[in-house]
């Protein structure tokens, strides 16, 4: 027997970064909101956040996604005040500006050209540091001798991704929302008035609004709203080592030292098909030896945890959004930059889910990019 409903303004599906982060926007806008989540069985990505609030390479041939990512940068700092309040610790968030270092060469040589094709594209601010130029940046970093070079956007840097999520669950609480762990959601009916959301355990609520920002379990439920939105598992890597003494003073892709003085390693990009977010010890010696090739002291660093996890990938890496044309009300959203894209979701994609308008600038972030020819409606 179905248990007892309840009745919301919006109900988000799927409680990791991007759901927690429109959730409380949400909230923080007045509406009463549900957070339905699967609980710590889920394959969540939030677990395995490099921690980037990052702008280099974000939307090369999709400018769309380059704005979006520097409208969320621009946001970032009062986001961060917001929520090391909230989480009652600092986020950790620093923006002095973040690296892509070069070994040798022809790395050199391929990052200028990407940076060359996205400065055509409009996007500025990147530029190429050469070795001298790396060392008066960062004066004492005991950079490898096959640094030769690296790739520096000032507006890029780095937080603590634990810490934001735990400032969004604080914020959702203090703002009355309902968090309901434990069962994954099985079905989606639309009514007169909204939807009606099933879930696994027998429960159910009712809510005029629903955005699915389910991960890897995105696919099924967009599809019982009339969206196609296809996403794959890739895999990724990291490395934590023993607190040390500050060594890298700018995060790098791949490679930061953070607040509390680790240094963190990553990241790999395994896009095998599985859905095991598992370790494998000839990736993470492959980063550990990049990591000590760029600061050769890192060789002489403890390990104390590695741990594997899954992006929610679409088929072109971008991010998508959308409204159902077919149940207006019933929102999509999926991206695997989570972090770097916390303070537009919580700013101006919750308002316009409150408002029932997504803005304008994500049109080209529409699903629609996809084959809808497969997907398919609720049932009533």
């Amino acid at each position: 027997m179905m248990q007892q409903t309840d009745r919301y303004d919006v109900a988000v599906l799927g409680g990791g970064m991007l759901g927690s982060a429109i959730a409380y926007g949400c909230a923080a806008g007045g509406a009463r909101v549900a957070v339905l989540d699967e609980g710590d069985v889920a394959l969540r990505a939030a677990r395995g956040n490099f921690g980037l609030v990052w702008s280099q390479g974000k939307g090369d041939s999709m400018p769309a996604y380059a704005a979006w990512t520097r409208r969320s940068l621009a946001g970032w700092s009062d986001l961060a005040e917001r929520m090391s309040g909230l989480a009652g610790r600092d986020v950790g968030y620093r923006a002095a500006g973040g690296l892509v270092f070069c070994l040798g060469e022809a790395e050199l040589s391929a990052r200028r050209e990407q940076v060359l094709r996205q400065h055509n594209q409009g996007f500025d601010g990147v530029r190429i540091l050469d070795r001298q130029a790396l060392r008066d940046l960062m004066p004492g970093c005991p950079l490898g001798p096959e640094v030769i070079g690296a790739s520096f956007q000032p507006a890029d840097g780095h937080a603590d991704p634990l810490t934001l999520l735990r400032g969004f669950k604080a914020g959702l609480l203090a703002a009355g929302a309902a968090m309901l762990n434990g069962a994954p959601v099985t079905r989606i009916i639309a009514e007169d008035q909204g939807f009606c959301i099933q879930r696994a355990d027998g429960s159910a609520i009712h809510a005029r609004r629903i955005v699915v920002a389910s991960g890897l379990g995105t696919p099924a439920l967009a599809a019982q709203i009339g969206l196609n939105v296809p996403v794959r598992p890739v895999r990724g890597q990291n490395i934590v080592t023993e607190r040390l003494a500050p060594i890298l003073p700018l995060p790098a892709s791949a490679l930061r030292q953070t607040t509390n003085g680790t240094i963190q390693i990553g990241v790999t990009s395994e896009d095998d098909g599985s859905y095991a977010p598992i370790t494998r010890a000839e990736n993470l010696a492959t980063m550990a030896a990049r990591a000590i090739r760029v600061i050769p002291a890192l060789a002489r660093a403890n390990i104390v945890r590695t741990w594997g996890a899954l992006r929610p990938m679409t088929p072109d890496g971008f991010p998508a959004y959308a409204e159902s044309a077919v149940y207006p009300g019933a929102f999509v959203a999926v991206c695997h930059s989570a972090v770097t894209l916390a303070a537009v979701h919580a700013g101006p994609l919750a308002a316009g889910i409150l408002a029932g308008r997504l803005p304008d600038e994500l049109a080209p972030l529409h699903p629609r990019r996809f084959d809808e020819k497969d997907a398919h409606v609720p049932a009533h």
